[in-house]
């Protein structure tokens, strides 16, 4: 199913760019778009996660550079009976993480420093699990690309408006530019609307199988949830083309359930999780929403390390 989502991304951002070379160069620039098109899907394909983990100054880590975290890694891919994948760490306060890659064999989990900092060995286990849980699902393919097509869908709207477009089809041409470019990031974001918001929900049931345990990733989320809403992650807000990838909404004020939110509120994910425990017949603490202190850092007292 995912593949079929990526076939139809992949297409729509060819119609976009193919209808933009029309509009600036008529049949000569239909014809030159499709080629660009066919090299920028072909990128996204094979390069959109190198270019996401280096929008993030992601560090990549192994066994003697952050043995704890790799091991417990390396433990949870077992458990999801997925190859090991490639472990970074981005030197970033708000705790968060995500994963990218195009399948299993090739794919990459990102974890923010603060979320080691912040939460306990055991919830950064479940936080490794989620992500490892979007591998396993193949989430992570889409995920990637539709993060590379919709900061490209964002560049289309300012390349019709400040095109030639304007002035070599006259007041046609200058009413199709603004067009495009008011229209362009509300599509932009119908493209991250086309990753449903179930696929987080699929994720956190998965991941509290893989890790053994749903209150670790309650708790997880609650402190996560509580760290995102005080700690700004400046590269996401940068590059919010790619907030869908994280296991909570990185930028400011995206909390809540909405119509064009990318991820589900983190009380209805909580919710779910321990029911999920209840009926796993795992007892543990039900954190409260928001239940973590507003005053940035948890200190060092639960930081889990070592982590090298």
């Amino acid at each position: 199913m995912n593949y079929a989502k990526t076939a139809i991304l992949l297409a729509g951002m060819t119609a976009l760019f193919m209808g933009l070379g029309l509009l600036i160069g008529g049949e000569g620039g239909l014809v030159i778009a499709f080629f660009i098109a066919l090299a920028m899907n072909f990128w996204a394909y094979w390069g959109s996660d190198k270019a996401v983990l280096r929008m993030y100054n992601a560090q990549e880590v192994d066994a003697s550079s952050a043995p704890d975290l790799w091991h417990m890694t390396a433990e949870m891919a077992a458990r999801a009976g997925i190859p090991m994948p490639r472990l970074y760490i981005i030197h970033d306060a708000q705790p968060n993480a995500f994963a990218t890659g195009r399948n299993p064999a090739n794919a990459a989990v990102a974890v923010n420093t603060g979320l080691m900092d912040m939460l306990t060995r055991e919830e950064v286990a479940a936080v490794v699990a989620h992500e490892l849980a979007h591998i396993k699902n193949r989430d992570t393919l889409i995920m990637t690309i539709t993060a590379t097509l919709a900061g490209a869908v964002s560049i289309i709207g300012n390349m019709a408006m400040f095109s030639g477009a304007n002035r070599n089809n006259g007041p046609i041409g200058t009413i199709l530019g603004i067009a495009i470019m008011i229209l362009a990031p509300i599509a932009a974001m119908v493209v991250q609307m086309a990753i449903s918001r179930t696929r987080e929900y699929a994720a956190d049931k998965a991941g509290g199988e893989i890790c053994g345990n749903p209150v670790w990733l309650a708790s997880a989320l609650d402190k996560i949830s509580g760290g995102v809403a005080h700690i700004p992650n400046w590269h996401a807000e940068r590059n919010p083309a790619t907030a869908h990838m994280f296991i909570m909404n990185p930028l400011s004020g995206g909390r809540a359930d909405g119509l064009f939110t990318t991820h589900p509120n983190p009380v209805n994910r909580i919710e779910a999780l321990m029911a999920q425990a209840e009926a796993m017949g795992v007892r543990g603490y039900a954190p409260a929403p928001s239940s973590v202190p507003s005053g940035g850092p948890w200190g060092a007292s639960s930081r889990p390390g070592p982590w090298g």
